[in-house]
């Protein structure tokens, strides 16, 4: 679309017209109409040519939602925006991203919409990005209002970070939460207000994950302290599943834009860790169009196996997880951590339902990632919920979460589970085989301790799970906690 032009043309699925009109001096307006069928690409890419002397480039727009037939997806359409530099899959002109949280944005050398990146307006083809998310039978139409204003520019804000390190207190079990939406994405809460509610919910770090942007980074250094680490990332948001990028280098940017079909994934799991992150798939059995994670674990520093409040869905990716330790086991390869996080977007979401608690060296970006990645950690749903897992041999010999007891296949081990702030609940402990003791309830005062006694080639490993009473049914309680493996036996 040339705003030099009388009208122009949507590129992609269906034709727009469009027609431009002055909005007095130094602005021009065009808007553009186009329909996407059911079936479309996944995004879309609108051209803007803009010319010389642009000072801001402004979007709003507005899709048709028609009533469908029970059971049929109706219409959802994201946006964002690519500048000249292209629409290339590696992001090098990416200039923001909303998805349906936002009808309008605008960027400048000085300021952006949340979710868009500020900077100069240069001259060139840029490019609206749709995202048809679903499309109803009758298909999606689309009007795009695209504001150009002219004027002198201003001067880019030079970006400045949270540090990579609190005070912390030297080698100790350190609380987390590495999934968290601001209004940089769909979130509706301010980086401040997800800081008060992190420390108010005992947590010692956290992790922003906005959905495909990172332009969130620069808006938590006021909010990091010697109490709090402020990790950086990016939830990554494909066709086919949900990642998190967890404690990448500030600035880093990972696209989406491909499905598992694409064979392109491995290419962005090695860029977040080129970049000093982790790879977290998310919630990979959440219900939502999308949410479901499709790429496989190869790639995988952690899973996410607790997203939120606890729901069915979760209880099928701790089964799925505790299959894939087995495998592990059988095959002699490396074993995929586990964690917890809130995915808290806005009220009355709870930031720290769930939260890892982490036991690393200090609290700093590097030592939390390793306790992650070595699965010396173990997940609660609050504060006030705290597990000791140990496995103890003969002659003095003991493991924690994420270790191994590297013990002969008859030596007897004595596993110990002690917890805290679980009144009322079971305590379970599972090895390969399964759920081989359970205990009576805990008292209201939620404290307890067991010990069970086994051997190596009786459990590859042990786990602990801790269970709120059963509403009714078959059905297991939700859980208060879980922890990570203790392995035992020779590697």
């Amino acid at each position: 679309m040339n705003f030099a032009a009388a009208d122009g043309q949507s590129q992609g699925q269906g034709q727009g017209q469009g027609q431009g009109q002055g909005q007095g001096q130094g602005q021009e307006t065009r808007t553009v109409r186009g329909t996407l069928p059911p079936g479309a690409p996944d995004f879309v890419y609108v051209p803007v040519e803009v010319p010389s002397g642009v000072r801001e480039f402004k979007v709003s727009y507005t899709y048709d939602r028609p009533s469908v037939p029970a059971g049929t997806q109706g219409n959802a359409l994201d946006i964002g925006l690519f500048d000249q530099h292209g629409t290339e899959l590696g992001g090098k002109g990416f200039r923001g991203w909303s998805g349906g949280a936002r009808t309008e944005f605008f960027v400048r050398v000085d300021d952006a919409t949340p979710g868009y990146v500020p900077g100069p307006v240069r001259a060139g083809t840029w490019h609206i990005a749709l995202g048809p998310y679903t499309v109803a039978p009758q298909g999606l139409s689309y009007k795009l209002t695209i504001t150009l204003t002219y004027g002198e520019s201003g001067e880019t804000p030079r970006p400045v970070y949270p540090p990579s390190r609190a005070k912390g207190r030297g080698r100790a079990w350190y609380r987390g939460d590495c999934h968290l939406h601001s209004w940089y994405s769909d979130g509706r809460r301010t980086p401040a207000e997800i800081a008060a509610l992190a420390r108010a919910a005992g947590l010692d770090f956290i992790n922003s994950s906005d959905h495909n942007t990172h332009t969130s980074h620069p808006h938590w250094a006021d909010e990091a302290g010697d109490d709090l680490l402020i990790m950086l990332g990016e939830e990554i948001t494909t066709r086919n599943g949900h990642v998190v990028a967890l404690g990448t280098e500030p600035g880093t940017f990972v696209d989406w834009r491909y499905r598992a079909r694409d064979n392109r994934w491995a290419r962005f799991a090695r860029d977040i860790r080129r970049a000093g992150g982790l790879v977290v798939p998310a919630h990979p059995h959440a219900t939502c169009v999308g949410c479901g994670w499709k790429f496989g674990f190869a790639e995988a520093d952690a899973v996410e196996v607790w997203n939120g409040p606890y729901t069915p869905d979760d209880e099928v990716t701790l089964a799925e997880w505790d299959n894939l330790l087995v495998a592990s086991v059988r095959q002699g390869r490396p074993w995929l951590p586990a964690m917890g996080n809130s995915d808290a977007h806005r009220d009355p979401d709870a930031v720290g339902l769930p939260q890892t608690v982490v036991l690393a060296d200090d609290l700093t970006r590097q030592a939390v990632q390793e306790g992650i990645r070595a699965g010396r950690s173990y997940v609660a749903e609050s504060q006030y919920v705290t597990v000791s897992l140990t496995a103890t041999g003969g002659r003095g010999q003991r493991a924690g979460i994420g270790e191994r007891l590297p013990l002969p296949a008859d030596a007897p081990v004595t596993v110990r589970l002690a917890v805290t702030g679980a009144p009322r609940c079971t305590l379970h402990l599972v090895t390969d085989e399964g759920t081989l003791y359970t205990s009576d309830p805990l008292p209201v005062s939620g404290a307890g301790t067991v010990e069970w006694s086994t051997t190596p080639s009786y459990a590859a490993y042990v786990r602990a799970e801790v269970r709120h009473e059963t509403a009714a049914g078959p059905l297991p309680g939700a859980l208060a906690a879980f922890t990570n493996p203790v392995f035992l036996g020779a590697s």
